[in-house]
């Protein structure tokens, strides 16, 4: 009965801090609701009195991007700002041929007029953060703005977002992303998904009450001093953005999330690079939990609530690894269930599993019908859109897992960049990407091993017990099922 007792303790305590994140969803929903009712009033600059145009500086930090790269400093040449007042710099990274492309480049936009900077360094030392901070030695502006390559602000971009920094505590403002290849394929869709809700749900919902939110790395504005004054940029996470973010926000700077300002994007196509990504992302989420935990706990200045959505939000990454518990654990629990009767009152736990999904269900619908429209026709899209994103999320909650276990172990790994494409221009020859992984990740077998033992966990809906099979974990091990088996043979076909 000892291992049944450790089955059922562990389990218990993942379905709870799932139940937990999905109640502070909840809330985030409420804030997101009452925002809306409320008139913005702040105090903004006016960008048609000259001396109220402050200087800002573009920063574009790439690396080995021959995919994008014309086409992101051909747009980066359509901002319109005064000419006298931006200066863009190019905070080039890449060891392969695209520095020299990327430079003759840049030589072209000079020659128009366009103060345009293209910057190398020799060691890669940081990474991204660290190509930042380089640049900021150099930044003539007041103002910094951030995208990364795959990003095409529109022209006005800096009109819409520069004015809120009049209010001289506003250390950053950040905009939503759109996606450009948003319906290129069911993986583009699940992504859009998922990144909608961050971007709507979330940032709004605790930016409108104050609570912590985070720079996302690009397509985002900082006030140069409020860098400064938070320690400036630092390399030992692979969440460079989250990590600045949090210091900044401890040293009291507000940030300005603007929901209605969209930053288009292209979202990654091929597995293995969604792969890269969402481990990169998560394992620094990991690390910056580990990193702030202490700091958060200990500040005076901010509320209690604010603290527990700020670690909340810290262990987004970690609902991965509960998943992948309770997912795991669900079939030897169906089993327990079925042996000993005297616990089936016990087994009223499962139901916060149910009650979670029900709040995450409700939550993700305002956020679909704020893209999509509400009715009847939208709502059945949405009902199959988000079963199929719960379940492709739980296919992902291995390799994520192991990306949080190694965050909050402290195990250090090299950013790895998240390859591009330019689908408009290369739309048939994605696969002949030469950014792309060639070998098949060693996670791929368990995650097909994953994908057999949910087919048991099905098969074993009909044979436990002595009362004709129980099926109340059927549809939580079929989404399972599917959702491994979909990363499964995802990267086998991609050859991730």
């Amino acid at each position: 009965m000892i291992l049944e007792t450790v089955i059922i303790t562990i389990y218990s305590i993942s379905l709870l801090l799932i139940f937990m994140y999905a109640l502070a969803q909840l809330n985030l929903l409420f804030n997101y609701l009452s925002s809306k009712k409320k008139t913005e009033n702040c105090p903004k600059f006016d960008l048609s009195k000259p001396e109220e145009i402050p200087s800002v500086t573009i920063q574009l930090p790439v690396y080995n991007e021959m995919y994008v790269m014309e086409r992101l400093l051909d747009n980066m040449a359509k901002i319109d700002y005064p000419k006298n007042k931006l200066e863009i710099q190019v905070l080039d990274d890449s060891t392969d041929e695209t520095v020299e492309s990327t430079r003759k480049h840049v030589e072209k936009l000079q020659a128009t007029g366009l103060n345009i900077q293209h910057i190398t360094r020799t060691d890669r030392k940081g990474f991204k953060a660290g190509a930042l901070k380089e640049g900021l030695k150099i930044a003539k502006g007041e103002f910094i703005a951030i995208f990364d390559s795959d990003f095409l602000p529109k022209p006005d971009w800096l009109k819409r977002t520069v004015p809120y920094f009049k209010d001289k505590k506003i250390g950053v403002v950040q905009t939503r992303w759109g996606h450009i290849n948003r319906n290129y394929s069911l993986l583009t869709k699940i992504q859009a998904f998922a990144l909608d809700a961050h971007f709507t749900l979330e940032q709004v919902g605790r930016n409108s009450k104050g609570h912590f939110i985070n720079f996302n790395g690009t397509a985002g504005l900082w006030r140069k001093t409020c860098i400064i004054d938070a320690g400036n940029w630092e390399g030992d996470t692979l969440t460079e953005d989250l990590d600045l973010s949090y210091r900044a926000q401890l040293k009291n700077w507000k940030f300005k999330y603007l929901e209605d300002v969209e930053t288009p994007a292209e979202l990654p196509v091929v597995i293995s690079a969604a792969r890269s990504q969402q481990f990169r992302w998560n394992k620094g989420g990991a690390e910056n939990f580990r990193k702030m935990l202490g700091r958060v706990i200990k500040n005076h200045n901010i509320s209690l609530k604010t603290k527990v959505h700020g670690l909340l939000h810290l262990l987004n990454s970690t609902m991965f690894l509960n998943v992948l518990i309770v997912g795991v654990l669900s079939v030897p629990m169906l089993y327990i269930k079925n042996e000993y009767a005297h616990l089936h009152a016990y087994f009223y736990v499962m139901s916060f599993f149910v009650i979670s999904t029900i709040i995450f269900f409700v939550c993700f619908w305002f956020m679909y019908k704020n893209t999509y429209g509400s009715g009847l026709k939208n709502f059945i899209k949405y009902v199959g859109m988000f079963f199929t994103f719960f379940s492709i999320a739980m296919g992902f909650s291995l390799h994520n897992s192991i990306a949080v276990i190694e965050g909050h172990m402290g195990k250090k790994s090299e950013f790895v960049r998240t390859p591009k494409f330019n689908l408009s221009k290369y739309k048939d020859n994605w696969k002949n990407n030469k950014y792309l992984k060639k070998n098949l990740s060693v996670h791929l077998i368990f995650e097909g091993l994953l994908m057999l033992y949910f087919g048991f966990g099905m098969y074993s809906a009909f044979i436990v017990g002595n009362q004709g099979g129980d099926f109340g974990l059927f549809p939580f091990h079929l989404m399972l099922f599917a959702g491994f088996g979909y990363v499964f043979f995802k990267s086998l076909a991609s050859k991730a």
